[in-house]
């Protein structure tokens, strides 16, 4: 006997669109199209779905821990820009083995680490600001 999709999926008890789903990727056996519509063989009241592959096995890694980044401030380098009257930045980045030079550094979360040599901020010129509630430990 030979059926439709819309029977074949009533008797499977699945839904058409699964069923056309299984149609395109060969796993109905037997099952052939002509022209636009599929026929479906039936072998003891059932039509035989072939079982599909899951695809390959899964590659695990365990996920390696970012480098941690040092925020150093040159005071050296402040001298020596006083100095010499220059405004090189003395802020330093380090990661691994690199090492990245900035006047201002944005920590995400709303910290930012600031030198401005030529408009102090109450004398200081290295200064962190934030726009977040800073919670001060041990104040005098």
């Amino acid at each position: 006997m030979i059926v439709g999709t819309t029977a074949a999926a009533k008797i499977l008890n699945i839904s058409t669109s699964r069923l056309r789903f299984l149609l395109a990727s060969n796993r109905v056996e037997g099952a052939y199209k002509t022209g636009k519509i599929w026929l479906i063989p039936i072998f003891n009241g059932k039509p035989i779905l072939i079982k599909g592959k899951r695809g390959p096995a899964p590659q695990w890694r365990n996920p390696r821990k970012p480098a941690k980044r040092v925020i150093h401030v040159n005071a050296a380098k402040i001298r020596q820009n006083q100095k010499q009257g220059l405004q090189e930045p003395v802020i330093t980045v380090k990661q691994g083995n690199t090492n990245q030079y900035a006047h201002e550094v944005e920590i995400p979360g709303g910290c930012r680490i600031v030198y401005r040599p030529d408009r102090p901020f109450s004398g200081a010129r290295v200064w962190i600001e934030s726009l977040y509630e800073v919670k001060l430990i041990n104040p005098s």
